[in-house]
């Protein structure tokens, strides 16, 4: 009993060490709310907010796309990595790759090579690849599935972990599929901040594959349970402060949701995806829903629907046919 204490305090005393040197930083920030007709005023298409002098949250603006995500910077002593590209692929529009290189340092041989890695193939998250692919010093990963095991040398996917050494900083990545099958999510030790993707953010939770999704909840759970977490960090925003959500590809955003998430919610996700009807579901914290299934779903009800309309018309016309027909028997 007495070892257990004392192995149980150390592992206490060790967390809160390691908790204790997390580089800080801030969450101090007010998102572009976007606006209700983005042609009556010019909006600035990407917000940029130091969260520390080595790490870097960017926002597309909500009237450059209504998908308007979120892209992280990491910079390290050798490298620097970027989570995600964005949903726009023209630089006049959203001008991320020139922004992204005016954020690096430089060295003696020039600006700090850039990796360019995604959380899933969905297109909102590496349209702007076209920006950096033929940048010196920029490598992108590619986003199919094949790629995503191959450059993670994940063999036996979606169990393990992989790396990313970006020199004095390093990054943990863990396959998250559910949302996708190529999702993966990041944790930096240095900040302790965790990039969930779409697997997890204030908005809707469109879960691809139930049952992967839950096993992804769990892994992630067990991944973060004696490890430091600042925040969370996803892919979106779609609610409000107070949990509703705004309508779809809506490009206004007023008294928006904050971005950060938090370990506890990380924490209670597997019990949440448990609860999944398969269809929509509402608890707690989040809104989980397969948008296909739904799709599906609907377009089933609307087919019966219409062949219940066309019966009843065409059992309407037969009994004003035969009613007109007795009619003029009777008439003869």
């Amino acid at each position: 009993m007495r070892l257990t204490s004392i192995c149980l305090l150390l592992a206490a005393l060790s967390f809160s060490y390691a908790k204790a040197q997390l580089v800080p930083g801030s969450m101090d920030v007010r998102w572009n709310e976007g606006a209700q007709d983005c042609t009556e005023r010019s909006q600035a298409p990407l917000q940029v907010h130091p969260y520390n002098p080595h790490t870097f949250i960017l926002r597309e603006n909500l009237c450059a796309t209504f998908e308007a995500p979120f892209v992280y910077l990491l910079i390290g002593s050798t490298k620097a990595v970027l989570i995600d590209s964005g949903d726009v692929p023209d630089p006049s529009k959203v001008p991320l790759a020139s922004t992204v290189m005016t954020l690096l340092p430089r060295n003696d041989d020039g600006t700090l090579p850039l990796l360019v890695v995604h959380t899933h193939r969905h297109l909102d998250h590496r349209a702007g690849d076209a920006q950096f692919t033929h940048m010196p010093n920029v490598h992108v990963v590619g986003y199919d599935i094949d790629s995503v095991r191959r450059y993670y040398n994940l063999t036996n996917w979606p169990n393990g972990l992989a790396e990313i050494d970006l020199g004095e900083r390093t990054v943990d990545v863990i396959p998250s599929p559910g949302h996708s099958e190529t999702e993966v999510s990041f944790y930096d030790r240095s900040t302790g901040l965790f990039f969930s993707g779409d697997f997890l953010m204030p908005a809707r939770l469109l879960i691809e594959n139930a049952s992967a999704d839950f096993a992804t909840a769990q892994r992630v759970a067990d991944f973060v349970r004696n490890r430091p977490v600042s925040f969370v960090l996803g892919g979106h925003i779609e609610m409000n402060s107070r949990g509703e959500l705004y309508p779809w590809q809506s490009h206004y955003h007023p008294n928006e949701h904050v971005l950060q998430m938090t370990k506890n919610d990380l924490l209670a996700l597997p019990a949440a995806v448990r609860s999944f009807n398969g269809f929509y579901t509402k608890t707690g914290n989040f809104v989980m829903m397969d948008s296909i299934r739904i799709l599906i779903a609907f377009a089933v009800v609307t087919g019966v629907l219409l062949i219940v309309f066309i019966w009843a018309l065409a059992h309407y016309a037969r009994r004003r046919i035969r009613a007109r027909r007795l009619r003029a028997v009777s008439q003869a």
